[in-house]
């Protein structure tokens, strides 16, 4: 008897343990049921992608426009202030390196000292020729008298030797022409001489003086007040301390305008044909939660592009902020959620919501009184979160987020079925 007892009690125990199972078993699936409602409304289709802001217009800080004339094609930033200084007109920016340039100086200096000694040398070389040439022709002179009194003494020689001292004294006259002659040559050999040695003496001096002013051109002042934002390079990369400045783009560092602000984004090559010029935009700061601004959509570019790490192509678009903010600084992370299109009283559900079979069936699952049912839909306008709905449900409809269980049995309620029983209630 005490024996059956104890089996009795057991049974009922374990009985309660598979009731209580049981329960939470099925309290935990009802929970796992998240519902929705088909709603009626106004409908925004976005398209949302973020961005980074960038002024509109900005003042770029330069460095040295002559590096190309001085054969520097390129040169490294040695130091730079932080970005985001404010400057004002004449503060110091930053300082470029100088090694490539300090041996080009020093290389004009060498050849000046040397330009300038062969001018020197070439200035006494010809004053000793030319004083030669001129004592030359005085001995030739005296020379010339010298035959000419000797002729005039010969009158009562011989009319042989009267002859004879006659042509000496012309040949006399001949040579002195012709040394008269190659003096006006040498003059000349002279001044083209002097004029060469001179200028090649004139512009090794202007180099060293254009290489001198260049070298304090090497760093780098703000030509007007701003807050100093770092170039980027091709690859979107700050150009900071030890990056490298171009001959051909010698920008060092830019002043943006941050009343004009305009925010870039990349667009998916998907959504592409959605977008266009003038479209509104609602822009959101990830470094200010809870500010939100306006803006319109300014460029749209024509072509695609790869961006780096990503297999798909996107269209680079430019967003101008109406609203100007103080606080806005240039590199700061935006949402960009562009208007596409909007809808009045339309009826749209979550994309969550939607189910396909096969490439052209798409159907929700809807309570239907304690049951559930699959039913197909026809779909219009999509956004990121919601999809218009245009045949196939009402306003009010519950419709199943979670997939509830036993839903691979139930077929799906064709759209003309439905047409049907609609017609036949009204």
């Amino acid at each position: 008897m005490k024996k059956r007892t104890v089996m009795i009690i057991a049974g009922i125990f374990v009985a309660l343990i598979l009731f209580f199972v049981t329960r939470v078993n099925q309290s935990s699936t009802d929970t796992k049921e998240v519902f929705t409602q088909v709603q009626r409304g106004q409908f925004k289709s976005e398209v949302t992608a973020s961005g980074e802001l960038f002024a509109k217009n900005s003042v770029k800080i330069v460095g040295p426009e002559g590096m190309r004339r001085a054969n520097i094609w390129e040169t490294s930033i040695t130091h730079i202030i932080d970005e985001g200084t404010i400057v004002k007109p004449g503060d110091y920016v930053a300082r470029l390196d100088q090694a490539e340039l300090g041996q080009k100086i020093q290389q004009e200096r060498n050849d000046l000292t040397v330009s300038t000694s062969e001018f020197t040398q070439a200035k006494l070389d010809t004053a000793m020729e030319l004083r030669k040439a001129r004592d030359e022709m005085d001995n030739m002179d005296y020379e010339i008298q010298k035959q000419e009194l000797t002729l005039t003494n010969s009158q009562f020689e011989p009319p042989a030797v009267i002859k004879e001292k006659e042509m000496e004294a012309e040949r006399a006259r001949k040579k002195l022409t012709r040394a008269e002659e190659n003096y006006l040559l040498q003059v000349q050999k002279a001044v083209a001489k002097m004029e060469a040695v001179g200028a090649k003496m004139n512009e090794d001096k202007e180099k060293l003086e254009f290489l001198t002013k260049l070298s304090g051109q090497f760093t780098i002042t703000a030509q007007e007040a701003g807050m100093l934002i770092y170039k980027r390079d091709w690859r979107g990369n700050k150009i900071a301390q030890g990056g490298r400045v171009s001959s051909w783009d010698p920008v060092v560092a830019t002043l943006p305008d941050l009343t004009r602000m305009v925010s870039k984004t990349f667009i998916n090559e998907v959504d592409i044909n959605t977008v266009k010029k003038g479209q509104k935009v609602e822009i959101g700061f990830d470094a200010f939660p809870e500010k939100h601004l306006t803006g319109t959509v300014l460029e749209v570019a024509n072509m695609g592009q790869q961006r780096p790490n990503s297999d798909s192509k996107v269209f680079e678009i430019l967003v101008g902020i109406a609203e100007s903010d103080t606080t806005l600084r240039p590199g700061m992370t935006t949402s960009n959620n562009i208007i596409a299109d909007v809808l009045e009283d339309v009826l749209f559900i979550p994309v969550e919501a939607v189910h396909s079979q096969g490439d052209s069936l798409t159907y929700v699952v809807a309570k239907d009184g304690a049951n559930m049912v699959k039913q197909e839909v026809t779909l219009g306008m999509t956004n990121s979160d919601e999809v218009v709905v245009l045949a196939g449900l009402e306003q009010g409809r519950t419709l199943y987020l979670s997939d509830p269980t036993g839903l691979e049995s139930k077929p799906v309620r064709l759209l003309a079925t439905t047409l049907k029983a609609v017609a036949k209630k009204d």
